[in-house]
């Protein structure tokens, strides 16, 4: 249940004309009183004979009994309190109840023979209710409404568990501006999924994923086919931006601009060039390469999955010691890479991929403030899926995405329990709301690749699949029983012996993956393992080209397993949240 306390305003009438009129978009239906504060106003909505100059009067009469001089000129107060989505509708009595109890908690009327302001609750729609109150209380003084909003939303948290509504996380002044009940409705009467507000800001956020300057990004806010007003200076510098759908207009047939930073606090003009700045290292330009330096190959789409794995891993570590400004620049970044991959995936995973970028939008801002630069790896992971262009489902394309999905499922689960110590409810919620969408992506993206693996375990000799049961046994004692009991085993021992041929010693590789980290939590411990062990080793992701391997070669030396393929020495520190 969601209070929103307006603005004053300084014309009741007016706000009652809305209240009992149509709506903008024909959404309101049968306005009615369901509570007031002496619980005889005039109503009229279902008196015809009661006018809304009628009620206005009656609401406005202590603040006509003041002198003209000591009328407050914004002396209407007006909150909407509105019920979650998947709610039952609630009676009017319910509804009555619910609006005395907020009156009451924000001091518009806090009862027990203390003055109060006079206040009329209109219901329009089954989902909300509206209260209008006139800020002057009975004997001429000033409520004590300080913090009203505060002070509703924790009754409304109250009044959730009381009547076994879905109790909602406690807000923090970060969410981005929640589409109003116009915006619904115009979204519903057009047929679009989600609002002309919510498809903007998530059209936004990809464009800026990964980007390194304002061309850039205007570009790619023009190739996702938006039209884009910009706010210059007369110096000629650029102040901000507004975005907005094509087919979205208003009565008069203009378009419905929106500003970045009513679309989300973190996509104003002066928030999105924070990260480019940061982007930049001394001695580089805008695109963060020197003058010196050769240029940058554009990478594939299963070599940016790669590359982007390894600096999801990365940040994951981060979260184990690592300073608040640089773990929540971590978070940030992490949804510029959710959203390029959400970009870029294949069919098949695009819709949930998606979805667990539209909520982890929700994790990635909090009151700590982001250090930003260290979050440049993850930047660029996200700038390099973008440039590398749409995956495939399957081959080499497809399963590094199921390897990258396993590994942001990983940095997922570690923000929520970051935001969860941090007691950010909201941003944790959406944390884990994000992982279990990964948790599908993941299922719809390895499902053949872990197939292909599955099948060439089971076709190892059994002397060999004995031996890589011992190679587990030795390096985890104490799951590897469990380890032999999963599906996934074969798909696990079908990448020890991938490794072992490749030149690596399994066991070696099976401590480095496992030892510093718990891996209990894991639903699927080989699932993680296999992933785990083809990135060390330099493994392809999709095993189905290679050749069945029977038993190790010999004479051939091993890779130090303090090392990757490309002698990059490795941390794998790190805490399992398996599939």
């Amino acid at each position: 249940m969601i209070p929103s306390v307006n603005d004053p305003g300084s014309r009741t009438i007016g706000l009652l004309a809305y209240l009992y009129g149509p709506g903008k978009h024909e959404e309101h239906i049968d306005p009615h009183l369901v509570a007031s504060f002496d619980g005889m106003s005039p109503d009229p909505g279902r008196d015809p004979k009661a006018t809304l100059k009628d009620l206005q009067q009656l609401l406005d009469q202590p603040v006509e009994a003041l002198p003209e001089h000591a009328r407050p000129a914004e002396h209407v107060w007006h909150t909407s309190v509105r019920a979650t989505a998947g709610d039952r509708i609630l009676s009017d009595e319910e509804w009555g109840e619910i609006a005395r109890r907020v009156v009451a908690a924000t001091g518009i009327d806090p009862g027990d023979g203390e003055p109060g302001c006079r206040w009329a609750a209109v219901r329009h729609a089954d989902d909300h209710i509206h209260i209008v109150a006139t800020l002057v209380c009975e004997d001429g003084s000033r409520p004590y409404d300080f913090r009203s909003g505060k002070r509703a939303q924790a009754e409304c948290r109250l009044i959730e568990k009381e009547l076994g509504l879905h109790q909602v996380a406690p807000g923090d002044g970060t969410a981005s501006q929640r589409p109003t009940s116009a915006e619904r409705h115009k979204a519903k009467r057009q047929g679009r999924e989600r609002t002309a507000r919510e498809e903007l800001r998530e059209t936004v956020r990809r464009a800026v994923a990964g980007t390194q300057g304002e061309e850039e990004f205007f570009d790619r806010l023009a190739a996702a086919g938006l039209l884009v007003q910009k706010r210059v200076a007369p110096s000629g510098d650029l102040l901000g931006y507004k975005v907005a759908l094509p087919d979205d207009r208003n009565k008069e047939g203009e378009p419905v601009f929106y500003p970045g930073a009513r679309l989300a606090p973190d996509l104003s003009l002066p928030r999105i060039r924070e990260r480019w700045t940061a982007a930049v290292a001394p001695g580089q330009d805008a695109e963060g390469v020197t003058d010196d330096a050769p240029v940058r190959a554009v990478p594939g789409p299963a070599s940016a999955r790669r590359t982007a794995t390894t600096a999801a891993w990365q940040a994951v570590l981060v979260f184990d010691d690592g300073d608040d400004g640089v773990i929540s620049a971590y978070i940030a970044a992490a949804g510029e890479v959710l959203d390029a991959l959400a970009k870029t995936s294949a069919a098949h995973t695009r819709k949930q991929l998606g979805e667990a970028a539209f909520a982890f939008e929700r994790a990635s801002r909090s009151h700590v403030r982001a250090a930003r630069g260290h979050d440049r790896a993850l930047r660029q992971a996200a700038r390099d899926l973008v440039h590398g262009g749409p995956a495939l489902g399957r081959g080499e394309d497809g399963a590094t995405t199921a390897m990258l999905i396993d590994m942001a499922f990983f940095l997922v689960t570690a923000a929520a329990a970051w935001h969860g110590k941090k007691e950010h409810a909201q941003q944790a919620a959406a944390a884990l709301q994000a992982a279990e969408h990964l948790r599908a992506a993941y299922q719809a993206a390895a499902g053949h690749p872990m197939a292909v693996l599955h099948q060439r375990g089971r076709l190892l000799p059994p002397a060999l699949q004995r031996r890589h049961a011992a190679v587990l046994r030795e390096a985890m004692p104490r799951l590897a029983e469990q380890v032999l009991a999963e599906a996934g085993w074969p798909a696990l021992a079908s990448t020890l012996a991938d490794a072992e041929a490749a030149g690596h010693d399994p066991a070696q590789l099976l401590v480095q993956a496992s030892g510093r980290r718990e891996l209990e939590t894991a639903s699927s411990v080989s699932d993680v393992l296999v992933w785990r062990l083809r990135r060390l080793a330099g493994l392809p992701a999709d095993a189905s080209t290679m050749p069945l391997r029977s038993s190790s070669p010999a004479g051939k030396p091993s890779r130090s397993h303090t090392e990757s393929p490309a002698g990059t020495r490795q941390d794998d520190r790190g805490r399992a949240r398996g599939f």
